[in-house]
């Protein structure tokens, strides 16, 4: 069995932003439950010189926006980063799973071997698609999800590990 490069890319993004997505309505349930207004979360960071909250999704989606605009040679979308709700995060949560969705099969053939540059502040990486895919994209990617998993965990809603793999 062989795994596709669109395969693997488009059902782990959208497996894991509806993953986050269900982490976010435990977020707010659990705000309700306890008294506290759910914007506090989209504040809170793990460390003080760490994204808060609401910039974890918003680079969840740029990293999964670039991902595939690169893989597949399309034309990456810019959103803007204003989204301070929670229901606008969610919608910027839906339109990246849009545009993921919204790519061809056929325009990743050949993304293995593609190549990909990234400009990341005074440095260029270059890969070829396989490998900005594992090194990368993908790991990039679980870090935003996971530390916007840890954010919610660190501050009391009740989440575990099914929640995050979206076993639940």
């Amino acid at each position: 069995m062989s795994l596709s490069i669109h395969a693997t890319v488009v059902n782990t993004i959208t497996h894991m932003f509806d993953s986050l997505s269900a982490l976010l309505d435990r977020a707010e349930a659990d705000a309700v439950a306890r008294g506290y207004d759910v914007s506090v979360l989209l504040g809170s960071r793990l460390a003080p010189d760490m994204f808060p909250l609401s910039r974890q999704i918003q680079s969840a989606s740029d990293t999964a926006k670039a991902t595939v605009g690169r893989l597949a040679g399309v034309e990456i979308p810019s959103f803007p980063d204003t989204e301070t709700t929670l229901p606008e995060l969610r919608e910027r949560i839906r339109k990246t799973v849009d545009f993921v969705r919204s790519v061809p099969a056929s325009s990743f053939e050949g993304a293995d071997a593609r190549e990909v540059i990234v400009k990341a502040r005074d440095r260029t990486f270059t890969f070829t698609g396989a490998d900005y895919l594992v090194t990368w994209g993908l790991p990039n990617f679980y870090f935003h999800i996971t530390t916007a998993y840890a954010i919610l965990r660190h501050n009391g809603v009740s989440i575990g590990k099914r929640d995050y793999l979206g076993l639940s």
